[in-house]
């Protein structure tokens, strides 16, 4: 058994280590990308418009300031390799290079702009001209989080622990005064 006067330094000791595994695991919470670990599985995937004309299909991928277009038939699924593709988002239009694995790329800033906007595909493929609508919803800038408060929660549990501390400290430190 521990001698009377030993038991508050384990208890101070305890409390210690209680406080910090807390603020440590508070920490790595709030932040495990800044620990080196992926994205949560929960993570929301990156911002896409799908589109469908009665003879072609049409995926946008938005990745930064830079669209990824995949256009192919709906009848067997083959990319269209050879189409000329006009974007318009935002009221602007904007002119698509085709790419060497047979999709399609677009580059502006418009793209990084949050909210949704529409998005319309004008297609030209040998004779035929088809126009495909759909609305892209950009969410908040990447990395970005909506809760401005959580170094401020983090302080305050901080804090919190630290006068729970003290108080602790000071009744133990009373009833050794009362003690002696």
């Amino acid at each position: 058994m521990l001698k009377k006067a030993s038991r508050p330094l384990v208890f101070l000791v305890l409390a210690v280590v209680v406080v910090l595994a807390v603020v440590l695991a508070v920490v790595v919470a709030a932040a495990p990308a800044a620990w080196g670990a992926d994205a949560p599985a929960g993570a929301p995937a990156l911002p896409r418009v799908e589109v469908r004309s009665a003879d072609l299909w049409a995926v946008g991928v938005v990745h930064d300031d830079k669209m990824s277009i995949h256009l192919s038939r709906l009848i067997d699924n083959a990319p269209v390799r050879d189409a000329a593709i006009s974007v318009v988002l935002r009221g602007t239009a904007y002119a698509a290079t085709a790419e060497s694995d047979g999709s399609y790329s677009l580059q502006t800033k418009d793209l990084t702009l949050p909210g949704p906007a529409v998005v319309e595909f004008q297609v030209a493929f040998g004779a035929a001209r088809e126009s495909l609508k759909g609305t892209l919803d950009i969410g908040a800038a990447a990395g970005v989080t909506d809760d401005k408060n959580n170094a401020r929660q983090l302080w305050w549990w901080v804090l919190n622990f630290a006068v729970c501390f003290g108080v602790l400290w000071l009744i133990s430190r009373r009833r050794k005064a009362a003690q002696t």
